[in-house]
């Protein structure tokens, strides 16, 4: 186990005692809401990638839990963003740094700068919440997926997946500014 792994799964047994009990439960992505320790601002969002939820802070010791999809091994994003933009079926391209990895998979997007319009096949799904630093797009995402079944698992190139259902809920409850973070 590396230092940075132990650390970040300490932190998040601290924050949220619950996930201590978890090896023994069935996942579930289903939306639920949960308590949480009162340090937590209501309107804060809390992501803990190795338990594959994300948390809502809807009131002191109370938040909105959703199951999510996480980046893969090396192409997590981990900190502090900001939702600096939202859309609803938002259009999609994948990175260059994407393209690069995958060129096979990716080969329609090679050598223009064609984008996949917003829609039911988009691999960004219904909604988009776009992740800043210092007023800089991160190019992480958290959104929809036409993969529900990456729900719970570590295969996305970094984005933070939803079931379409549930980042249209998360979309409707989350304004231009909130702060998101990733341990």
């Amino acid at each position: 186990m590396r230092r940075r792994s132990f650390i970040a799964g300490s932190l998040a047994a601290l924050a949220f005692p619950q996930t201590l009990f978890a090896q023994n439960a069935v996942y579930d992505p289903a939306p639920q809401l949960v308590e949480i320790k009162n340090q937590y601002q209501t309107g804060q969002m809390l992501i803990l990638p190795r338990s594959h939820y994300l948390y809502l802070v809807t009131a002191p010791g109370e938040a909105m839990r959703y199951g999510v999809g996480v980046g893969k091994a090396g192409l997590e994003f981990t900190g502090t963003a900001t939702i600096s933009v939202k859309k609803e079926w938002p259009t999609w391209r994948p990175t260059d740094e994407m393209i690069e990895r995958e060129p096979n998979t990716y080969a329609r997007f090679v050598g223009n700068t064609d984008a996949q319009p917003g829609g039911p096949q988009n691999p960004l799904g219904a909604r988009a919440l776009y992740l800043f630093q210092n007023g800089r797009d991160t190019y992480f995402r958290i959104h929809g997926t036409t993969q529900p079944n990456s729900i719970g698992r570590s295969v996305s190139n970094g984005c933070i997946r939803m079931i379409n259902d549930h980042v249209k809920d998360l979309y409707e409850r989350v304004p231009i500014g909130t702060i998101v973070t990733v341990l």
